[in-house]
């Protein structure tokens, strides 16, 4: 226990540690050849891998600490929103330690916080450049000595935008890196394996949808459990909460999502000169670039005429589109963590408690677990040591924790 809990606390520091460091700019962008997708994709399968290349994980920005584990960029197949092939790259993670776990090593699925819109902020190129913000927690499972897969999603580093929040085309992208973790020989992880996903905020709700479409879109993967922290489980609560908020650009690149998932949409056309300068802009930014940038706009100043952007959410044709994003209509066969601050001052907590409810009511195994940190910020990393700990019982064969009824 006290070996886990100083694991944990220097994993907290590390992560305040690379937040504070993550102003200073996004990372340098790696090689765009590597990035662009051939064309026609190759015949194949989810999953498979289309190329890949060595790669490095510094877990920190002036890159003293470089992760003691073989480093894999790699491009695979998977769907986007409508099911169409498309390709996505990530980074697949192998500890050079021994395993010396219950049966063979497990593959985790990392699913990313919010990195922003433009190819700059894909996570395999802030990994190689030691801005991963995330970089603790995913050093953290390597530590545990768990093969790790980090997708890029669909549209960071690939062309296209990406689709931010979109829960098909996170969902498919996080169950098929898992799956080209398996296929690619080089990082020497077992291809039928225990595997788990795990997530926080964007990354959160990528988890989760990845955990209610495994059973029909990945049914083979020995899925044990999944982690989702702050699940932004209802786009339009959330976007509710980011109008004239200080991460209102988060909602900009949702906007910029969803137009690229839905062209019919032509989100654009509400918008006023300053609207589009905006659109245009999220389409290219970090996510620090992005709070910088637009903290506390308005979306009423955005529009042609003042209406405020949530509003024309609310209304057809793009309210159906967003309710097709709502996490809870499946039910994931696997165990299910939850962990959400209820000072959280970005994703809303109830719409999550909520999410947990509805699982509950369909017979998923549960874990809803509150904290009182303040910041959305905090509030992850507060949840580090309960969400290692849950992930070592599901990897050690124990029940797992339920408490639908008590929350």
């Amino acid at each position: 226990m006290r070996i886990f809990l100083r694991r944990a606390l220097s994993a907290a520091v590390a992560t305040v540690f690379v937040l504070a460091l993550a102003t200073l700019g996004p990372p340098a962008a790696s090689a765009a050849s590597f990035y662009d997708p051939p064309s026609p994709l190759p015949a194949g399968g989810n999953g498979d891998v289309i190329r890949h290349e060595a790669s490095t994980f510094y877990i920190d920005p002036i890159q003293l600490i470089k992760a003691d584990a073989g480093v894999q960029r790699i491009m695979y197949r998977s769907t986007d929103t409508h099911g169409s092939p498309i390709a996505v790259t990530g980074t697949v993670l192998t500890p050079r330690s021994a395993w010396h776990g219950t049966g063979v090593r497990p593959i985790v699925s990392y699913a990313v916080g919010t990195q922003g819109e433009g190819d700059d902020c894909a996570p395999s190129k802030a990994l190689a450049a030691g801005f991963e913000y995330e970089g603790p927690f995913i050093a953290g499972l390597l530590a545990r000595g768990y093969g790790v897969v980090v997708t890029d999603y669909e549209g960071l580093g690939t062309p296209g935008d990406h689709t931010y929040v979109n829960r098909a085309s996170e969902g498919h992208a996080v169950l098929d890196a898992i799956r080209a973790a398996q296929r690619l020989p080089e990082a020497g992880l077992p291809d039928d394996g225990p595997v788990a996903i795990a997530g926080y905020s964007q990354g959160g709700g990528a988890s989760a949808a990845a955990a209610e479409l495994q059973p029909s879109y990945a049914p083979e993967l020995k899925l044990k459990g999944a982690y989702a922290g702050a699940v932004p489980a209802d786009l339009a609560e959330v976007a509710k909460n980011l109008d004239g908020h200080y991460a209102v650009g988060f909602l900009g690149f949702a906007l910029v999502s969803m137009n690229y998932a839905y062209p019919e949409l032509n989100i654009p056309a509400l918008l006023n000169a300053r609207g589009k300068q905006l659109f245009e802009q999220v389409r290219t930014e970090c996510t620090v670039e992005a709070i910088a940038a637009h903290a506390f706009t308005q979306s009423s100043t955005l529009t042609t005429d003042g209406r405020s952007l949530t509003a024309y959410l609310g209304e057809e044709p793009y309210a159906s589109r967003v309710a097709e994003q709502k996490i809870g209509t499946l039910k994931p066969t696997a165990p299910v963590l939850i962990v959400h601050s209820a000072l959280d001052d970005i994703v809303p907590y109830t719409q999550d408690r909520d999410l947990g409810r509805t699982w509950c009511g369909k017979g998923v195994k549960v874990q809803f677990s509150t904290s009182l940190v303040p910041t959305h910020v905090l509030g992850a990393v507060r949840a580090y040591p309960e969400a290692f700990a849950w992930l070592e019982g599901r990897f050690a064969g124990l029940p797992a924790p339920v408490n639908c009824g008590w929350f």
